[in-house]
């Protein structure tokens, strides 16, 4: 998707990863992939400790530099996660009471200061996001298609992984008519390389995206329709369970997250 934006998740370049490639992650059973996705949400929430918070973002790097992945593209996609991380720890991070970093400055609603507690808070939300944003990433770029649509079509209730499922294949057809549009307008001699200076130029491409759409969407209806579609993917994919050693991997990456919350941040057991 270099025509739009290298700041945007490919999904055609995670599939080629996922079909394509072969690699240690690749041959983990995608069942537990899911557990451990669980695991560290759940890790995430529970750590308040920016030491461990931090430990786990490295290990989540680590696998997906194991995996064969690609950093930089990696630091690309950061561009969203971390957007929604400035916009809410950002205005925390300098009303956070404490020891000011380096100087102060003074508006008309007070002074306003970055401290050592608001750039702690800030680096913890950071870790948080990008770690579950990472292994996310990779679990998806490491297992193919057929085994995400039977993991959807077990996890998910009807008719919610129809419409995963659906989504998720119309999002190329959204790509490849983004890219028709950009390309026509990049020959007609605009220029979208400032945003608001071209505001009027995003809003119609945005536009005419929907309009097609919705177009485009209304005969693929019709088409299934008339190839006998009833509101059920049939999906012919299995997953087996997983072997007894990832099975106990996971288990025991949920046991250290229950064990850390009881002895450190609940302190329910004593050390």
């Amino acid at each position: 998707m270099t025509t739009l934006s290298n700041h945007v998740p490919d999904p055609r370049l995670i599939t080629a990863y996922a079909e394509h490639r072969e690699g240690p992650l690749h041959r983990v059973n995608p069942w537990t992939k899911v557990g451990i996705i669980g695991a560290l949400v759940l890790a995430v929430t529970v750590v308040d400790s920016l030491a461990v918070l931090a430990g786990l973002y490295a290990v989540t790097l680590a696998v997906y530099g194991v995996a064969g992945l690609p950093y930089r593209r990696l630091g690309y996609w950061y561009t969203l996660p971390l957007l929604f991380v400035v916009s809410v720890a950002g205005p925390l991070a300098v009303l956070e009471p404490g020891v000011p970093i380096g100087g102060v400055l003074p508006t008309p609603v007070g002074d306003l200061s970055v401290t050592w507690a608001g750039a702690a808070l800030f680096g913890e939300l950071a870790c948080r996001s990008l770690t579950v944003v990472t292994f996310a990433l990779t679990a998806t770029m490491t297992t193919r298609y057929a085994d995400i649509a039977h993991l959807l079509g077990r996890l998910l209730p009807g008719p919610i992984d129809q419409v995963a499922l659906l989504t998720y294949r119309f999002t190329f057809v959204m790509v490849e008519t983004l890219e028709d549009l950009v390309k026509g307008v990049l020959a007609r001699g605009a220029s979208l390389s400032e945003f608001w200076a071209n505001r009027r130029t995003y809003a119609r491409i945005l536009g005419m995206t929907l309009l097609t759409a919705i177009e485009r969407s209304e005969r693929l209806v019709k088409s299934m329709e008339a190839r006998g579609y009833d509101g059920d993917i049939t999906l012919y994919g299995d997953v087996s369970r997983p072997p007894p050693r990832e099975f106990l991997a996971v288990g025991a990456c949920y046991a250290g997250v229950v064990v850390y919350a009881l002895v450190v941040v609940y302190e329910v057991v004593p050390l």
